[in-house]
């Protein structure tokens, strides 16, 4: 599983799922906190799809930390100021990074909910495709 779509699911996962996840990884391994989990405020960088330029549309509130999970690092970066959630990204993130024993049954998790995530997805854009107007069949007469 690739650092983007790890990182993907977790940030759309619910936090007590993932502190259900870190915790027993916590336990085992030990961490560290290296920077608590602390606010801040990033740019949100868009293409402009006309002439393909970059531009910042503004920024957003996050919440970031960095911990070692038995010596070895991990970050995480979400939007929000939920402390819990991103301490347990990150203890996540470090886990991956050290290949504990148990990644195998961690990556089994994830991608099941990663499943869930988008069967929910799918019947929210169904939702909102009941409300599609198509324009072209307006012009017709």
């Amino acid at each position: 599983m690739e650092k983007k779509e790890l990182f993907r699911i977790m940030a759309v996962a619910d936090g007590s799922m993932l502190r259900e996840l870190a915790q027993p990884l916590a336990e085992k391994y030990g961490v560290s906190v290296v920077k608590a989990p602390a606010k801040t405020l990033a740019m949100i960088k868009l293409r402009e799809p006309v002439k393909n330029s970059l531009f910042y549309l503004g920024e957003a509130l996050v919440c970031d930390t960095v911990v070692e999970l038995g010596g070895t690092k991990g970050t995480a970066v979400v939007m929000g100021d939920d402390f819990d959630k991103v301490s347990s990204m990150a203890v996540i993130d470090a886990a991956f990074n050290r290949q504990v024993s148990e990644l195998d049954e961690l990556k089994t998790v994830l991608q099941r909910l990663s499943m869930r995530q988008q069967r929910e997805q799918e019947l929210e854009n169904g939702l909102y495709a009941k409300t599609m107007v198509d324009f072209q069949t307006m012009d017709q007469e």
